[in-house]
């Protein structure tokens, strides 16, 4: 039986892009999941250089509503979801929300800057580490994205390209949560007794 030379196009794409994603997720040494991470669990700090120079931390954002995405310049659902992370993040700031980008591929800071321009990105993007990554459960494909409610803890996971809306209720559930109280106000608390009504 003679295949169309369309058929075999769309085979060798098939398995050009296996063997690609296969390389990708072959070096990344990480575990492939973390039971320790589920919904509710305080999602781990890390310490990150942005692309400005500047070294931030996800605590940095305690307070705040955050959607943390592991992304890289060559995964394509990645530059699907970018705009509507833009306009998702022009949409919500006000309300205390925060996007943070991760990432986790092996440009250069020049590189990611650039495209990160091209895509006319408005959040910080931090250059990814292997280690942050393995915190994460080894981030084993991309992109990736946590909702971390305003109190650091995990809201939801989404692992792939996901739907703007789908992205757009996670981030209403993450806004949703209240702010952990710090434990210095819980001691002054404990020790003074409750504030006079």
């Amino acid at each position: 039986m003679k295949r169309s030379p369309l058929t075999l196009v769309v085979l060798a794409f098939v398995v050009a892009l296996m063997l690609y994603v296969g390389y990708h997720r072959a070096r990344r040494s990480g575990p492939a999941f973390a039971p320790h991470l589920t919904q509710s669990s305080l999602a781990p700090d890390f310490s990150l250089e942005s692309l400005d120079g500047k070294t931030m931390r996800l605590s940095d954002y305690r307070g705040k509503a955050v959607l943390l995405n592991f992304w890289a310049t060559w995964c394509g659902p990645c530059k699907i979801e970018m705009p509507w992370f833009v306009e998702l993040q022009k949409q919500y700031a006000a309300q205390g929300f925060q996007i943070v980008g991760v990432a986790m591929d092996d440009a250069s800071k020049e590189d990611i800057s650039k495209f990160a321009k091209d895509m006319g990105v408005n959040y910080p993007i931090l250059i990814g580490k292997e280690s942050v990554g393995d915190q994460y459960g080894g981030v084993p494909a991309l992109p990736e994205s946590f909702l971390i409610g305003r109190d650091g803890k995990i809201v939801d996971k989404m692992i792939g390209l996901h739907g703007k809306a789908e992205i757009e209720d996670g981030i209403k559930k993450a806004l949703d949560t209240q702010p952990a109280k710090s434990t210095a106000s819980v001691l002054t608390m404990r020790e003074n007794g409750p504030a006079p009504k």
